[in-house]
């Protein structure tokens, strides 16, 4: 329910007051791009009548917002081995989009959350870091969608960042009334169900487990989280009758990414299958016109991706070499792999580039620039040209057998 008699002036500002279990929740809903948020966290936290304060976030997007030098200490190698690149992409892309906010609003967006974990620390009150893993909740969006989606997702992402418009002031309205996650999609967060679902939805509903069971001994907890959470938070905190172990164990869940391929194994074999049959009708002459085709199309639309990404020419010829023996390479190695890999070693980055990577993010040409950065669009392009290459030599090696 909503509070009327708050008794410091924060209570202008949008929150809710919900009782359990013995412990007085305040959630203040703030937006991410106002001064007037921080200085309402200010003022909440000045007024000594909280014994614990918690903020909307992770502890990776806490030390994105506390530690500049957070980026320089990244291994970037270990990220394309391990498989990372996708996430560790639409994490830069969200970074540029809060400093383009920056760069316009004149505040660094988050900034009230940033304040009020420093500000409890100044007074020695605990602080709950109450939202979910930004790359899970990433992993599990991406999961509810198809290959549509994703690539509308990606697009709708990367559309919006690279721009150097300005935002309008509906855009800068909503997003003081809605949140960071979402904003940063665009349009396509309001209008997919299933992106909702994950990047609002759950993370209300895992945020109020979090506070049920992070708090500890606390009596008066200041929950500082965008307005656009605030009446999911409340109303989950009232109402919500399973364990706060439970709901974590259910939306912590990731989906696997180490299911077996079964789409892409049973087109493989379908296009392994149309070859061998040429060889078998056709005669040695038809299979091996059908195995070129093969092998051309993959290899030079991969290496048209690595192109694509400015590549090391070393890059382009191992994505050309790699993309061909996609039926034989284990899940999970791809031409992207190589041609990232080769990108990392041949044009290492620097430093620079690490601390650099925020601002470069922000604009096409910073993409190219940056070598961090163009190590990701690497191993990206060369995957995607790699994919469209396979579907395109599927569908020419189906026509040559039907004529």
């Amino acid at each position: 329910m909503t509070d009327s008699a708050a008794p410091s002036s924060w209570q202008t500002q949008p929150h809710a007051i919900v009782e359990r279990d013995g412990v007085r929740y305040t959630l203040l809903g703030t937006a991410h791009v106002s001064k007037v948020s921080v200085e309402a966290v200010e003022d909440a936290i000045g007024s000594g009548a909280f014994d614990t304060v918690a903020v909307e976030l992770d502890p990776q997007r806490l030390q994105a917002i506390t530690d500049p030098d957070a980026l320089g200490k990244l291994n970037l190698v270990d990220v394309i081995r391990k498989g990372r690149v996708a996430l560790f992409a639409a994490n830069l892309a969200l970074s540029a989009y809060q400093r383009r906010l920056a760069e316009q609003l004149g505040i660094e967006p988050g900034a009230e959350l940033k304040r009020a974990v420093a500000l409890a620390d100044a007074r020695g009150l605990p602080v709950a870091l109450i939202d979910r893993d930004v790359g899970l909740t990433f992993r599990r969006t991406s999961a509810r969608l198809g290959l549509l989606g994703k690539l509308r997702l990606g697009s709708s992402l990367m559309s919006g960042l690279l721009t150097n418009e300005e935002m309008g002031e509906d855009e800068i309205e909503k997003l003081k009334q809605g949140d960071m996650l979402e904003s940063s999609f665009g349009d396509f967060a309001r209008s997919d169900p299933k992106l909702y679902e994950t990047i609002i939805a759950e993370r209300d509903r895992y945020m109020a487990a979090r506070l049920r069971g992070d708090v500890g001994q606390a009596r008066e907890v200041l929950a500082v989280v965008g307005a656009g959470h605030l009446a999911g938070i409340a109303r989950h905190l009232a109402e919500d009758t399973q364990a706060p172990s439970a709901i974590r164990t259910e939306l912590e869940q990731a989906p696997s990414t180490r299911r077996f391929p079964w789409f892409t194994t049973l087109l493989m074999a379908l296009i392994l299958a149309m070859i061998g049959w040429g060889y078998w009708h056709g005669g040695a002459d038809v299979g091996r016109q059908l195995l070129e085709e093969w092998v051309l199309i993959t290899a030079v639309f991969a290496a048209l991706g690595a192109i694509a990404a400015a590549a090391h020419p070393l890059g382009i010829l191992a994505a050309a070499i790699a993309a061909p023996l996609k039926p034989f390479r284990p899940p999970g190695v791809s031409p992207g792999l190589f041609s990232a890999l080769i990108e990392a070693h041949m044009r290492k980055p620097a430093y620079g580039d690490f601390l650099a990577l925020r601002d470069d993010a922000g604009t096409f040409r910073g993409w190219y620039r940056n070598r961090v950065s163009r190590t990701i669009l690497n191993f990206l392009f060369t995957n995607l040209g790699s994919s469209i290459g396979v579907w395109v030599a599927g569908l020419r090696i189906f026509g040559k057998l039907l004529h």
